[in-house]
Order: C-alpha cells, then sequence, then structure tokens
C-alpha cells in the first residue's frame, strides 16, 4: 500500500524516511513489526527504541513545542504513523501515553498538568497505564464503581480495575472514578491522575492465551493522590473517558490496517505454498479476506479525510473497528487452518510464531476499545434510529 500525502509534507515524509532508514538498524530492524496493543514480546528493545524515538524528536510530532513536540499539524502526523508502519517498525512501549493520555491532557488537562506530565511522556521517563474497565464494568463504562472520596488535599481511591495494558510497566494510571456515591450511569464520574508507587496500589498480572502478561488488575486501597489530578470538571468524567476514547479511533487505524495487509500478503504466500488456490471453497475465502483489508483501508481513509477537515469522525469511526475486529480474527482463523497440524505446535516453553501469536490476541480485538456488542448498539441506536436496548 502506498498512498501520497501531496507536496505540502512532501519533504517531511522524505525527512521521516531518511531517519527510519538510519535509525531502524541492528537490534530494532530484528524485532520490525514486535509487539502490539495487547502484545507485550520484546518490551526492553521496544523501550529503548520509544527513546530512540524521543532523541530524534519523533514523539509527540503533533504536540505543542512548549511540552517537548514537534508542534506540526494533524497530516505530519499521519505521515509519520503511516510511514511508520510502511517499515513495520516495532510497536512503541509508550502507546498508552502517547496514544490516548497525552492527546486527552492537550484537550481537557489544566496547564500545571501538562507541563507537570507532558515531557516526561516525550522523554520516556514516565509510562502510564489505563484504569478505566472493572470486573463488573466493561465496555459499560457508565457503570463503574471505583469510588474517590476528597479528603483535603487528596482524593483517597478505593476499588478495582481489570485488563490494563501493559500495566505491570506502570508509573502512573489514569482512572475512572465515581466522585458522587449518590450518582448512577454517567453522572457523577470524574477522571484522575494517580502514581502507582504507593502502598494502596497493588498491581497483578493477567497471563493472556499467548503465555504473555502485558493485561494487568490493578487494586486500589485508600490510594491517594492529589486534589489537582482531576482530568477536565470534577463529576465530569463521561465526556473526559469518551474523548480518550475517541482519540483512540483517530490515526491509529492506517498502521493497523497496514499490519492486517502484511498478513493477508502472508496468507496468499501460504496458500501457495499448500496448493490450497486449487480448491474453490478455500480459494474463495483468501479472495474474501483480501478484499475485507482493502475495504479497511477504504473506511481508514474517510475517517483520516474528516479528521484532516477538521471534523469528528462519523459512523465509519465504529463501523470501522466492529469490522475490522471482526473480520482480522477471520483472517487468523483461515491462516490457522491453512497451516495445518504445523500451525497448532508451538516451540520450547510456549513459543509462539508470529502467526500463531497473531490469532491468539486477536481474540481480544472484539473485547478491547469497545466491545464488538457495544459497536453493534452505537450503530443501531445513533447511525439506524433504532430503539435503545432495554436495561434490566
Amino acid at each position: 500500500m502506498e498512498l501520497d500525502f501531496g507536496p505540502a509534507v512532501r519533504d517531511f515524509r522524505d525527512e521521516v524516511r531518511d531517519w527510519l532508514a538510519d535509525h531502524l538498524v541492528g537490534e530494532f530492524a530484528e524485532n520490525r513489526g514486535v509487539g502490539g496493543p495487547t502484545d507485550g514480546a520484546a518490551w526492553e528493545v521496544r523501550l529503548a527504541w520509544d527513546r530512540e524515538l524521543s532523541a530524534g524528536g519523533w514523539l509527540g510530532v503533533g504536540w505543542p513545542q512548549e511540552y517537548g513536540g514537534r508542534g506540526l499539524g494533524l497530516l505530519e502526523e499521519i505521515v509519520f504513523e503511516y510511514e511508520y508502519a510502511r517499515v513495520n517498525a516495532p510497536y512503541r512501549a509508550t502507546v498508552n501515553a502517547l496514544d490516548l493520555l497525552g492527546p486527552m491532557l492537550l484537550k481537557m488537562g489544566s496547564e500545571t498538568q501538562k507541563k507537570r506530565f507532558l515531557p516526561p511522556i516525550l522523554a520516556v521517563e514516565e509510562l502510564w497505564g489505563q484504569g478505566f474497565s472493572e470486573p463488573g464494568a466493561g465496555s459499560d463504562l457508565a457503570s463503574v464503581r471505583t469510588r474517590a472520596e476528597r479528603d483535603g488535599d487528596e482524593w483517597v481511591v478505593s476499588g478495582q480495575k481489570v485488563w490494563t495494558s501493559f500495566g505491570i510497566h506502570a508509573d502512573w494510571i489514569y482512572v475512572l472514578t465515581r466522585t458522587d456515591p449518590q450518582s448512577a450511569r454517567h453522572k457523577g464520574l470524574s477522571l484522575l491522575l494517580l502514581p502507582t508507587d504507593q502502598p494502596g496500589v497493588e498491581i497483578r498480572p493477567i497471563r493472556n492465551l499467548a503465555g504473555q502478561d502485558e493485561f494487568a488488575e490493578i487494586f486500589l486501597s485508600d490510594a491517594r493522590t492529589g486534589a489537582d489530578m482531576v482530568v477536565g470538571e470534577v463529576g465530569q468524567g463521561w465526556r473526559t473517558a469518551m474523548a480518550t476514547l475517541g482519540i483512540e479511533r483517530g490515526t491509529t487505524l492506517l498502521p493497523q490496517q497496514l499490519t492486517f495487509e502484511r498478513e493477508a500478503e502472508a496468507l496468499i504466500d501460504l496458500a501457495r505454498e499448500r496448493a490450497a488456490l486449487d480448491d474453490p471453497m478455500l480459494r474463495r475465502r483468501i479472495v474474501d479476506a483480501w478484499i475485507s483489508v482493502r475495504i479497511m483501508r477504504t473506511t481508514n481513509l474517510r475517517t483520516i479525510a474528516e479528521l484532516t477537515a477538521g471534523r469528528t469522525p462519523g459512523a465509519q469511526a465504529t463501523t470501522a473497528k466492529l469490522y475490522a475486529s471482526t473480520r482480522h480474527q477471520q483472517l487468523g482463523q483461515l491462516a490457522t487452518e491453512l497451516a495445518g497440524p504445523a500451525g497448532q505446535i508451538v516451540g520450547e516453553d510456549y513459543a509462539l510464531d508470529r502467526r500463531q501469536r497473531s490469532f491468539l490476541l486477536s481474540l481480544a480485538e472484539t473485547i478491547y476499545g469497545g466491545s464488538s456488542e457495544i459497536q453493534r448498539n452505537i450503530i443501531g441506536e445513533q447511525v439506524l434510529g433504532l430503539p435503545k436496548e432495554p436495561r434490566p
């Protein structure tokens, strides 16, 4: 996939390409394509790579210069993400702070919060985790029960969070809490920034199907953070959280789609090796898989067009997430079937090859970032105008 974003950013594109060619070498090049939003493989290498990017000024391309960024526009951000994905560079270890928390602070944080937290994020000095989901509130964040009570100049936080990506590495977490005990659903929520290095925070790793522990559950028992650590307004945490999830649908779509396109090409190569193209039923499924990644490309480009025009992405952001997650799972299932019995054999100490790891990790894609059930509800209610799903 090759895209030309026009003459306005051509020099910038060439600068990105030259830097990546000079620096994506050695151990970094050996780990091309390693990692993902639910894949903690080669963590230390990826962390070192993030520091290399930081030294080159490539983290926070669109962030204001006063906080350590380059102060460039959205189009340059998209170009960088595209070129980064095009060379299959390692997945950034600091993605939680770079793609979610940082943009949220830029949009809704106080000036003090921006000056305190944004420069260390870009310098890869502090790592962050997201404290949204709970055992009884996964995609339904309005059911959050973690509570925060004001005690003088501090908030005291108690509750449990789960499925925190890379939580075992987090120095800080941004936590959705209920600050009004009499409130229900969307009202009375606040988003707090909370340090993990304190007695009231216990982080336990969760091992996934791929044998990795990039997810974690976090137990908060009278954990404390400053009264000024509220992002946005007290009681308006729902609006802040939705802004964060909206950011997640932004410039991250195109790099993800490029990864899926590579997997589709690898599927076709595997089919040729196994002479599977002679089977009309398999051939139809393979063609369907290739068509699916082309549809992803078109949908993602529509989203990018909305963003660059200064508009909030519409229904295609939700449909893109639903479509990509379900079709990626089908792509992985087909690749596993084509591999035959060899695709079910793991290496020593449960070592997985790239195809196996991608398929197993794809099973979580219909859950994180908004489950498929929630996405279908949004499409049905907000796009098709269907009646709301009744609540118990």
